[in-house]
């Protein structure tokens, strides 16, 4: 398989991954932390929407979907397939509670994509490709643009019905 293109496939596919396991555990409905708080409120106040930065501001202050996603592909990749995935897992299953992280979305992530490198490793897709895809991934949601993301991952949240009750 051509390099970009596996790479851009292996993009949205985490970037789908990260978005819908950290969107489904309520990441947007509320900040976990005091860190996720001050993140959701500073994007809101230049424009953005609340409970897409709650979802940044979480996935910045403890190991979720994205932390478990990228470390999933990296162990994949350092290790292989399924046994670099399951260790990263249990990472970040230790760090979430090392964190006081009371979810699972990181554990999911890593474990989903594990499954999800397994199966596209027959169509081309190795692990190396979703290692650079999660880093673009990660990118979309924290680099470009905190604002525009945070629009993007508050639509999503309401059409998942896990929008913020906070003002």
């Amino acid at each position: 398989m051509n390099e970009l293109i596996g790479i851009a496939a292996a993009a949205v596919i985490s970037w789908i991954n990260f978005v819908i396991i950290d969107t489904w555990m309520g990441l947007p409905e509320s900040p976990g932390v005091k860190g996720a708080d001050a993140i959701g409120r500073s994007v809101k106040k230049r424009g953005g929407d609340l409970a897409g930065g709650f979802f940044q501001g979480n996935i910045v202050c403890s190991p979720d979907a994205s932390a478990g996603t990228l470390l999933g592909a990296v162990g994949c990749y350092a290790i292989g397939i399924p046994e670099g995935g399951f260790i990263a897992a249990l990472l970040v299953y230790i760090g979430n509670r090392l964190c006081a992280d009371p979810g699972y979305a990181g554990t999911t992530g890593a474990l989903s994509i594990t499954i999800i490198i397994a199966l596209t490793s027959f169509i081309g897709l190795n692990p190396a490709y979703y290692v650079v895809g999660m880093v673009i991934a990660i990118l979309t949601i924290q680099g470009i643009s905190h604002t525009q993301a945070s629009i993007l991952l508050g639509k999503i949240a309401k059409k998942m019905g896990r929008y913020t009750k906070i003002c």
